[in-house]
């Protein structure tokens, strides 16, 4: 009857606030339901640990609960900030670390009740038997002392899965999250000029530098580019996460950056300020044209649907910059290969940046066979995965048929196009990385 009332108080709860938020907040009523799982989930695991939890002395089972319900309360507070659109003075990167205590605290308990569901299905299929659940119980009544039941085991297995998902999360935000890692790729392009053999080009990408905790690790990132001597430097898109003053802090830091002839970069979808809220048009407008002023005034080229030649004892190569094109709606198509191409007809190799992959497939290799490597990033790699020798898996690999690392297209006896996919430099949402390391590409083109 205990168990029967509460879950009766719990439903009387969930559609009260529910109805409030739906008469009061209509526009915020679809991330309801969305909140209410992660609530019913977080009662389901705690109900697991619960006697675990009181067996405890006094000052630890209140430590342990507030621990628990932490996550829960703090995304409450965040949610809450955004409906009624409170501003807060926090510094960006401690509300990133808020935000991915929550993520990660929410990643872990899937594995919990994953293993919990397949528990109680058992048990309840037991129960449907009668016959079968008496010769169980009795078995598992003589044998407790010396086995675990299969419904403890799942238990502990899931908690323990749970806590070693959470370990790593935590320890990637820490630590992995400034793991610098620097991938050679060495190209070989038939036209190229006598000139650039040898070539050496350094791509970065999606910096999102309002994730950034401080200069520090962007500083010992830009020494070791610049320890490389690359002779171009190209920088893919997603400068800021949603507004330029995010970048303001890095100003000194990203001048730092350099190469022979010159640091070309183009805009990624975050770069437009698409995600978040302006009191007006003008606003938004006005974040564009700091976010231009930025580039300038830190000596990177930007390359709106333009290009800029390279000339190398009067032989040339054209490093061409689109704006962002995805092939995914939510995403913004700004970008006009059509223009950026113009006035690189006579040059023998081109060069391509262009901040989402997907671009490649469905535009470059269909209508522009003519350009050689298009350098992407966009996709982070899902900051999340495995690559350890052949072994390459990212969640990113079910979204984006084209994720991380080189690709090739060569059809019908055309030359061969490739693609790059740099798996980001800075994080979104999560904080952290796991298995996918921040990257700094190096590459050398022969001819």
């Amino acid at each position: 009857m205990k168990k029967s009332l509460r879950i009766i108080v719990i439903t009387l709860f969930l559609l009260v606030s529910y109805l409030i938020v739906l008469q009061f907040y209509p526009k915020n009523a679809n991330r309801f339901p969305f909140l209410a799982l992660l609530f019913l989930g977080d009662l389901y695991v705690f109900n697991a640990i619960k006697n675990w939890i009181l067996q405890k002395n006094k000052l630890l089972r209140y430590f342990l609960i507030s621990a628990y319900w932490a996550p829960l309360f703090l995304l409450i507070v965040t949610v809450a900030s955004s409906i009624f659109h409170i501003e807060t003075n926090a510094v960006n990167s401690v509300k990133n670390y808020v935000y991915g205590f929550i993520f990660s605290a929410y990643a872990a308990k899937i594995i919990p009740v994953f293993f919990l569901l397949i528990a109680d299905i058992i048990k309840g299929v037991r129960h449907l038997n009668h016959k079968v659940s008496k010769k169980i119980e009795s078995h598992e009544t003589h044998s407790s002392g010396t086995r675990i039941s299969r419904n403890e085991f799942l238990k502990k297995a899931g908690l323990a899965g749970g806590g070693f998902i959470f370990s790593s999360l935590i320890f990637g935000m820490l630590k992995w999250v400034y793991d610098f890692k620097i991938h050679h790729v060495r190209l070989t392009l038939p036209n190229l000029p006598k000139n650039f053999d040898g070539m050496k080009i350094v791509q970065i990408s999606d910096l999102h530098l309002g994730s950034w905790a401080s200069a520090d690790p962007l500083n010992d990132a830009i020494a070791r580019i610049n320890s490389l001597e690359p002779d171009l430097v190209f920088f893919t898109g997603d400068l800021v996460n949603y507004k330029t003053d995010e970048a303001f802090p890095f100003h000194e830091s990203l001048k730092k950056l350099h190469s022979k002839y010159g640091v070309f970069a183009t805009l990624g979808n975050h770069d437009y300020g698409d995600y978040t809220r302006w009191p007006s048009a003008e606003a938004k407008k006005e974040n564009m044209t700091d976010l231009y002023s930025f580039f300038d005034e830190i000596g990177w080229k930007l390359l709106n649907n333009s290009n800029q030649l390279i000339d190398i004892g009067g032989e040339k190569i054209a490093v061409i910059g689109v704006e962002n094109w995805g092939a995914f709606s939510r995403f913004p198509r700004y970008g006009d290969i059509q223009k950026a191409v113009t006035g690189t007809e006579d040059t023998s190799v081109k060069l391509l940046l262009s901040h989402d992959p997907s671009h490649w497939e469905e535009i470059i290799t269909k209508q522009q066979p003519d350009i050689d490597i298009t350098f992407s990033g966009h996709t982070h790699g899902f900051q999340f995965g495995i690559e350890i020798r052949k072994l390459k898996w990212s969640p990113a690999q079910y979204i984006y048929k084209h994720w991380a690392g080189l690709y090739q297209e060569q059809t019908n006896g055309r030359k061969p196009q490739y693609l790059y996919v740099n798996r980001g430099l800075g994080t979104i949402g999560y904080p952290g990385r796991v298995g996918i390391l921040p990257e700094i590409t190096l590459f050398e083109l022969w001819s």
